[in-house]
């Protein structure tokens, strides 16, 4: 028993001594470290941007099928961006006001370009004759974006133009 407390004693008193040979990193550019604020990176708008323009490529090339797996990657990333930057803006209400602005802001871009991806989701859709898929996509957008903004009244005129509702928005 008093061997075992010689040893763990040991330890404590030479386990304790710096090595010489230790590399401290230094960094020069902080902003390299911010692998998520680069252009290239998964999480970002511009990603989501990415895959909407693939998706128009396709478009153009007659490849729905990878035109419509496109713009749903787009769409997801979209949501997950939004629902993480509605977390962060819930998070810090009310302690660090700079905080919840910044995720309003990046949260608003992010509901447009998922306004934008439902918009060319359902265009395809509705040209592949199924407006049943369009019509959630087109009420999303309008339930996100709001009826009054430029994006809820173009989905809402499509709803319109599919004989989905009748009555039209004057607003």
């Amino acid at each position: 028993m008093k061997f075992l407390k010689l040893i763990s004693i040991l330890f404590i008193f030479f386990g304790n001594i710096p090595y010489k040979n230790e590399v401290h990193a230094e960094i020069k550019n902080p902003q390299d470290y911010k692998v998520l604020s680069n252009d290239s990176k998964k999480l970002s708008i511009l990603n989501i941007e990415y895959f909407l323009e693939e998706g128009d490529k396709y478009i153009k090339n007659g490849d729905f099928e990878k035109a419509k797996d496109s713009y749903l990657d787009a769409r997801k990333l979209a949501k997950q961006l939004a629902s993480f930057y509605s977390d962060l803006n819930s998070s810090f209400k009310g302690i660090d006001a700079r905080i919840p602005n910044e995720m309003q802001r990046k949260g608003k871009q992010t509901l447009q370009i998922l306004a934008e991806s439902n918009k060319r989701l359902a265009l395809m859709y509705i040209k592949n004759e199924k407006p049943e898929v369009a019509v959630p996509l087109l009420v999303e957008t309008i339930r996100i974006m709001s009826p009054n903004s430029p994006e809820g009244k173009d989905a809402y005129e499509r709803l319109i133009q599919l004989g989905f509702v009748e009555t039209k928005y004057k607003g």
